[in-house]
């Protein structure tokens, strides 16, 4: 089986797809490894390291392609990737498919296979193989240190001959896996925290990190299969974002975890709660790529409100420490290829719901059934 790792697509990813020790795995389990020249230098895994893991570091594209049965990315790949793949390869990378039926479309009209990251299933089985839980791990810790960094302030209660300085308050909003690393980071920088989120299942595990839950009743528990959030009702919007304004306020740094899964972030944050911050207040919206959990949050900026608050809405930001990111995802791309690939040769067995839930598309045909319903086109077989 031939595996090949090109360069990612998008301008400011620094992660690559397999790291040396992935590949020197998969090399003595009898798989061949390609990896695009350069490919993993941003994350701080020269060639040199390639070649010592038994990979061929190929510096043309069309032949590191050629003879490729697997190509793994970790974004989607570009479109020159993509004409090039041979036809009964397949693709594994983070696709992204919900929201975006369109797109699954074009993979099919490429007439390969799909797999996306972000789809595999979230069972007991499958989680050494979560990507969306190892990259969000990421994304909340450094969420926390972009906010110390911009906060005018101390994180911690320091006392010094000169007084007392007392702690910081943070507020995150969101207590999926992110948010729950936000709070463990802000507490162990010393601030006083307090969490928020629709689900009441994940109070317990708010509090076991020393934070405080914030409780509202919204008149229904809003957690969706596989552990997700579900989108709530417009008035039970309203009534959060009118709570929200007084504990927003109160708070010297807020952020922003909240996600539902293929659709625009909810808007949690409002003009009128910017107002009631404090002037040097920070606000990191990690939804900021999905429209933002906050009406300020403008993506990829550093915006400042008339009243002084900083709203910090940087997308990627596990490739903002590409080491452990790519360190991470390859081990889950491994973890996978260990139940896909049998005798050698990538095979879909599509009565395993890890197999089933992850293929978005099988030899130009779509079979992943979200994306069936979202084209209208109803439930695969």
């Amino acid at each position: 089986m031939n595996v090949a790792v090109p360069l990612e697509a998008a301008p400011n990813e620094a992660r690559v797809a397999l790291v040396p020790e992935t590949v020197a795995k998969l090399t003595k389990a009898g798989v061949s490894v390609k990896v695009a020249r350069g490919a993993g230098e941003r994350a701080a895994f020269p060639d040199e390291l390639y070649t010592q893991a038994g990979a061929t570091v190929e510096g043309d594209p069309a032949a590191l392609l050629s003879d490729a049965d697997l190509v793994v990315t970790v974004g989607r790949p570009s479109e020159s990737v993509l004409a090039a793949m041979p036809k009964r390869a397949a693709l594994l990378g983070l696709l992204a498919p919900l929201g975006d039926a369109p797109y699954v479309k074009q993979l099919a009209g490429a007439g390969i296979t799909a797999l996306s990251m972000d789809a595999i299933p979230r069972i007991t089985r499958a989680q050494s193989m979560d990507a969306l839980s190892s990259q969000s791990n990421i994304a909340g810790y450094k969420a926390v240190l972009l906010a110390a960094a911009a906060l005018p302030r101390f994180f911690p209660m320091l006392t010094t001959a000169a007084g007392t300085i007392p702690p910081a308050k943070v507020l995150i909003l969101g207590a999926g896996v992110a948010g729950l690393q936000a709070i463990a980071t802000a507490r162990r920088l010393g601030a006083v925290v307090s969490a928020y989120d629709t689900r009441a299942v994940v109070k317990e595990q708010v509090q076991s990190l020393g934070a405080s839950f914030l409780e509202i009743d919204l008149g229904v528990d809003a957690q969706a299969a596989g552990g997700y959030a579900k989108e709530l009702t417009p008035e039970q919007i309203d009534k959060q974002r009118q709570f929200m304004v007084d504990a927003i306020g109160a708070s010297d740094a807020v952020i922003t975890t909240a996600l539902v899964p293929g659709r625009p972030a909810p808007l949690l944050i409002t003009e009128q709660a910017v107002a009631a911050m404090k002037p040097g207040s920070v606000i990191v919206d990690l939804a900021a790529e999905a429209g933002g959990n906050c009406a300020l949050t403008q993506r990829d900026q550093i915006v400042r409100s008339p009243n002084g608050v900083q709203i910090i809405g940087t997308t990627n930001l596990p490739s903002t420490m590409p080491y452990h990111a790519s360190q991470l995802y390859s081990r889950n791309v491994h973890a996978l290829l260990n139940v896909l690939i049998k005798d050698g040769a990538l095979a879909l067995d599509m009565n395993d719901e890890i197999a089933r839930g992850t293929t978005l598309v099988h030899a130009g045909e779509i079979v992943h059934t979200p994306t069936l319903e979202a084209l209208g086109i109803g439930a695969a077989p």
